[in-house]
Parts: C-alpha cells; structure tokens; sequence
C-alpha cells in the first residue's frame, strides 16, 4: 500500500464514481480501476460495491477511509516538515549591527536560538557605524542591519525596534549630578565623551547641537559604550546616551560611580533603532533572512515582527 493508492482510494470513495474521479485525479478510468483492484488485492477483500451508476463502500472500506484521510494528512505534514528543513539547510545570514542593541534587542540569544535550530546556516555578524553598514545592505554584502533609520536607502525596508530620548550621564561627583534638570545649552562648552563621528548616535547629538546654534567639545572619541562610561565614571567628561543604555551599564562601570540626568522634556533627542533589509512588498527577499526576524529577541522577549508598516 502506498500514497498513491490511498489518494485514488479517497477520491472514488468520495465521488461515488470511477469516471469522476479519475477526472478529479487526471488519471484514465482503466488505470485508476487497476490501482483500486491492485489496493483491493492487497488487502484481501473488495473495498468498494460497484453497480452501474455508482459505487458505494463496504464496511471495510468505510474503515479504510477514516485511515486513509489520517494517512494522508500524516504525509502532507511531513513533507512540508522536510521542505521547510531542506529550505533551512544550507545558506548563509549576513547581519550588520551598530553597537548598544542592548537592552533594546538580545542579538546574542536570537543567533543562539536561531543557530540551534537551523545549524547548517552560516552566520556571520559584523559590527560598524550606520552609515558603512547601510552601504553593505546595498551593495548585497549583508543581508539585514540594525541601525538608525537615517539615511535608509531606496529600497529597504526598515522596522522600528526602539525609541528613546537621550539622558545625560556624569560621574555621581559631577556638579550635574545634585543640580537642576539640564539643557542642551548648559551643556555646551563642557568636556563630552564621545563615539567616534561616523556613528548615528554621535551624528543625532551633533545635530540636536547644531540645530541649536550651539558648539560641544568632543574630548575623547571610543568605539564602544562600556569605555565611555568608564571616562564617564571618573569624571573625566559627561555624555549622552539612550536611557535604557546608561542604566543597563550601571554596573559595569568603576565603583557605580555614574548618575543618569533626564534633561528638559523638550530638549532631549531621540534616539531611534530600526532593523533594516531588502526585499519586495516590505518581506524579506530570502527566507533565511526572514526566518532569524522571525526569531528575533527583543527586550521583552517577544519575537519582531518583519512585517514593513504602510
């Protein structure tokens, strides 16, 4: 007994006619009679009563039916059980990143969860400024970003992950620590702590500056946000990063010695974290890339959805 008897089975049974089903199955009548006799044969008894207008069932093949659809059902279920995994089974995802996804996106415990579960795709991660990741997107080098959503090119799709203003953070000595809520203007002329210009969070600060008329002095320029708070932390300048950012570090940094200052409600920029890729109707254009956003952890635990909004 195989699949293909038990489809021609299902389908005289159902219809009640050999000529009608052989329609409904594109097979000639004499070779559909053959596979019912073949199937009739094998399991020892007539499955059908033929008369000239119709066949109806015998009780055993009233009890083959009911198996018949469950046998069927069982192989429909494998076979896209294996073409999913057949789909998943070799390929490569490129993911760019900013740095300070953290504790906006667990990028560590998506690749793990999607690495366990697909292990024969090659996954490479490669950390940079907006601007040079986006150029990778575009020219095909990399198959998704995480970035800011400025500067997106034509023809990316983009997927707000997060949304935050900027807090100030001094170390707890600073004069800043125990005064009034800041403005962008107080701020100006005193020693920042900065990424290097090149990256989105560095361009959003300059431009709320500039937007202002007012200048900064960037003392120090790090590619990475635990170095800025540890300058941070020895007073050596104040900065400003995401909320969620300065008080998710508090414990990495010399002595806890950092205090995080919301500055006026209307002076405090925004800082926006997109996932970025390419594709048509706002999907994916690959599935590989489509399944890792599936699977995507944020904050919250809650997987992302891909799915481009408008």
């Amino acid at each position: 007994m195989d699949i293909k008897q038990l489809e021609c089975f299902i389908a005289v049974a159902e219809e009640r006619h050999f000529t009608k089903a052989a329609q409904r199955l594109n097979l000639v009548q004499s070779g559909l009679s053959q596979t019912i006799r073949s199937l009739e044969i094998e399991l020892g008894g007539p499955l059908f009563v033929r008369t000239t207008r119709h066949v109806d069932l015998t009780p055993a093949g009233t009890v083959l039916l009911k198996e018949a659809h469950r046998v069927i059902s069982a192989a429909r279920q494998a076979r896209l059980a294996v073409t999913q995994v057949h789909g998943l089974a070799k390929g490569q995802l490129r993911i760019g990143s900013i740095q300070s996804l953290a504790p906006f996106v667990d990028l560590p415990a998506s690749l793990s969860r999607f690495r366990s579960k697909y292990p024969g795709i090659d996954v490479q991660l490669l950390l940079d400024g907006a601007l040079s990741l986006l150029d990778e997107v575009d020219e095909g080098r990399l198959d998704l970003v995480f970035t800011q959503p400025e500067n997106v090119r034509v023809g990316m799709t983009s997927r707000m992950l997060a949304c935050e203003e900027l807090v100030l953070v001094c170390a707890s000595t600073n004069a800043f620590a125990s005064g009034a809520s800041p403005t962008l203007g107080s701020l100006e002329g005193k020693t920042f702590i900065d990424l290097k210009a090149d990256w989105g969070m560095r361009r959003l600060i300059d431009r709320s500056f500039s937007a202002k008329g007012l200048s900064r002095n960037s003392a120090f320029e790090v590619n990475d946000i635990s170095m800025l708070l540890e300058l941070v932390a020895r007073d050596l300048g104040i900065a400003l990063v995401p909320k969620s950012v300065a008080q998710s570090r508090l414990h990495d940094t010399a002595s806890n010695a950092i205090a995080v200052i919301e500055l006026v409600d209307d002076e405090a920029p925004c800082w926006e974290l997109i996932v970025a890729y390419k594709g048509r109707d706002g999907k994916p254009g690959n599935k590989v890339t489509k399944t890792f956003l599936s699977l995507l952890v944020s904050n919250t635990g809650d997987s992302v959805q891909y799915e481009a909004e408008g």
